[in-house]
C-alpha cells in the first residue's frame, strides 16, 4: 500500500509537470518566445474601439523598459474612441519612442483617435487602402423626455449649478446646452489639431484645413503628409529593425495575455458591460472616433 501511494504521488506530480510544460509551451510560442531566432521586436496592438487606455499603456512601458526588446512596432486597427484613453495611449507611444526605436504599422482602419495615438511616432507607416484621418470631435445626446410624457411619467432633479443637469436624458436640449456642449468639444478638438500639427511638423492652419472629420485613404493621407510611408506590416518591422541595427530577421515578441480564468472573464466581461451600459445612458461621451463604418 506504501509502495502505490509512493507511485500515486510521483505519477501526479509528473502530470503537473507536464501540465506546467504544455502550458509554458503554449505561451512561449504565442509570444513569440519559442521557434524564432534573431533579436527581438516587441509588437503592441491597438484594435477596435479605444475605451480604454491601461493596457496599452501597461505594454509600452513594458517593452521601453525590457533590455531583450530592441525596438517596438505599435499595430494600430481602431476607428478610435474616448478622448482620454486615447491621449494617454499617445503620450505612452511618445514616451517609449524616446527609449528606442518605434514605428506605428496602420491597418485596415487607423481613424480619429487610432490616428492620433499613430501621431505619437515619428514614422507611420500605412497600406494604400487604410482608412485613416477623421481629425475631429463628435459627442451624441439621447433624449427621451417626450417619452416620458406620454408614459406620464416625472423626474424630479435637483442641481448645484445651472450645467450640472445639461445632457440629461431626461431633460430638453436647450440653447444654453448646445452652446456649452459646442465650446467643450471644440477645446478637445483644439488639442487634437494643435498635437498633429507639432508631431507632424506641420503648420496648425494646414491641419485645420483637412480636420473637418473626413478619413482619406493610406495614399491620400501620405500625399498629405498625414503619414510618412505606405507599406505593410512586415515593411515596418523592416524599418524598425533596421533603425535597431539589427542583423537578420527579428523576432516578433507579443504581450503575454493576462492571466484569468475563464469563468472569472466571463463573469468580469458581463459586469462591465452592465456598467458600461449604465454609464452610457447617463453620462454624455465625447469622443475622438469616425462612425462612417
Amino acid at each position: 500500500m506504501e509502495r502505490r501511494g509512493l507511485y500515486t504521488i510521483i505519477a501526479v506530480f509528473f502530470g503537473l509537470f507536464i501540465v506546467f510544460f504544455g502550458v509554458t509551451f503554449i505561451a512561449l510560442s504565442a509570444s513569440g518566445g519559442l521557434g524564432e531566432s534573431g533579436e527581438a521586436v516587441g509588437v503592441v496592438e491597438i484594435s477596435g474601439a479605444i475605451m480604454e487606455s491601461k493596457t496599452a499603456v501597461k505594454q509600452l512601458r513594458a517593452f521601453s523598459k525590457d533590455e531583450s526588446i530592441r525596438a517596438i512596432v505599435v499595430r494600430v486597427d481602431s476607428p478610435g474612441g474616448a478622448v482620454a484613453p486615447s491621449q494617454e495611449i499617445f503620450d505612452a507611444v511618445r514616451k517609449a519612442k524616446k527609449e528606442k526605436p518605434l514605428v506605428v504599422s496602420m491597418g485596415s482602419t487607423a481613424a480619429s483617435g487610432g490616428y492620433y495615438i499613430a501621431c505619437g511616432a515619428d514614422t507611420i507607416y500605412a497600406n494604400s487602402g487604410t482608412v485613416t484621418g477623421s481629425i475631429g470631435v463628435i459627442t451624441q445626446l439621447f433624449n427621451v423626455s417626450r417619452i416620458l410624457e406620454t408614459a406620464q411619467v416625472d423626474v424630479s432633479t435637483f442641481t448645484t449649478g445651472e450645467y450640472k443637469n445639461s445632457g440629461s436624458p431626461f431633460s430638453p436640449v436647450t440653447d444654453r446646452d448646445r452652446q456649452y456642449f459646442q465650446q467643450l468639444i471644440d477645446d478637445i478638438y483644439e488639442q487634437f489639431v494643435e498635437d498633429v500639427a507639432e508631431c507632424r511638423g506641420l503648420e496648425v492652419g494646414a491641419v485645420r484645413e483637412v480636420a473637418d472629420g473626413r478619413v482619406f485613404t493610406g495614399r491620400q493621407a501620405h500625399e498629405l503628409k498625414l503619414v510618412d510611408e505606405l507599406g505593410t506590416f512586415q515593411d515596418a518591422v523592416d524599418f524598425v529593425a533596421k533603425e535597431a541595427k539589427i542583423e537578420g530577421d527579428p523576432r516578433l515578441v507579443y504581450p503575454a495575455k493576462e492571466d484569468g480564468s475563464v469563468l472569472s472573464s466571463l463573469l468580469s466581461g458581463s459586469v462591465n458591460g452592465l456598467i458600461k451600459e449604465a454609464k452610457d445612458a447617463t453620462t454624455p461621451v465625447v469622443e475622438y472616433r469616425f462612425t462612417g463604418l
